[in-house]
């Protein structure tokens, strides 16, 4: 083993994911809506945090705004 090694060229290669870095938050939903996407989840076989993320994500990039109205 090497007393120093040069980490800038072991890996000179950039992080594919680096772009995709998450952010933990902390949410306060509604118990239906967490069970309404566990239950999605299950059918589609992913993990329910996944599958909000890409909901939001799919959201970000059409540009969908929410439309509410007060009744």
């Amino acid at each position: 083993m090497r007393d120093e090694y040069d980490i800038e060229n072991l890996n000179p290669r950039k992080n594919p994911y680096s772009k995709k870095l998450k952010q933990q938050v902390t949410i306060n939903l509604e118990t239906d809506v967490v069970n309404f996407f566990k239950d999605m989840a299950v059918s589609a076989g992913i993990p329910y945090q996944t599958l909000i993320n890409l909901y939001l994500s799919d959201c970000m990039k059409n540009n969908r705004t929410l439309h509410l109205s007060w009744e």
